[in-house]
């Protein structure tokens, strides 16, 4: 009995969904090593709380604020900017050091309209506080429109271990992470790597 190899285009195409087959598997089994960026232990003019998520942003602004990594916050959030300040000021920090941004509606508008604010305070070099997963897109969204400042991101971590994602919904937000980055590289340019 005589076998009759695959043409090499078909062979070509299983290898490339065996290969896209591998990817994905890898990409939902480390979410963390792909989505988050952290830049360290870094120094600047201000940090940047985006609006969403739950308490864990803004307790890990006031965390870097009482670290001296920055001296002001802009707490950027239409809905929820309110309450953050409420939680930065009860973690200690001053109502004199927060200014707030009441108008984003995205991450897209988060750089959009905390830019500006930003320029106004003089701020050359800025950090982006939100969560592990979406670390990645914050930042890149924020370069994007600001090349001319220095961003480095600095995440919150609270709460998302990998034992609590069913609870947390974590694997929801990650599932949408990656929707959204593909998302934004085609939609605005933001490209995600």
């Amino acid at each position: 009995m005589k076998l009759f190899p695959r043409p090499p285009l078909k062979r070509a195409l299983l290898a490339l969904a065996a290969l896209l087959a591998l990817c994905a598997i890898l990409a939902f089994a480390f979410p963390q090593q792909i989505f988050c960026v952290d830049s360290g232990n870094v120094q600047a003019d201000s940090l940047v709380v985006l609006g969403g998520g739950s308490d864990d942003r803004p307790i890990r602004a006031a965390e870097l604020f009482r670290s001296g990594a920055a001296p002001r916050i802009l707490v950027s959030g239409a809905g929820d900017c309110e309450e953050n300040k409420r939680l930065l000021v009860s973690e200690g920090v001053p109502p004199a050091a927060i200014e707030l941004e009441r108008e984003w509606r995205s991450t897209r508008q988060n750089a959009q309209f905390s830019i500006p604010l930003l320029r106004a305070l003089g701020a050359k070099r800025v950090i982006i506080v939100t969560s592990w997963y979406h670390s990645r897109r914050a930042l890149h969204a924020f370069e994007h429109y600001a090349p001319d400042l220095q961003f480095y991101s600095r995440p919150a971590y609270y709460g998302y271990q990998r034992t609590q994602w069913s609870r947390e919904a974590i694997r929801g937000y990650v599932r949408a992470e990656y929707a959204k980055l593909l998302g934004y590289w085609v939609c605005y340019g933001i490209r995600p790597f």
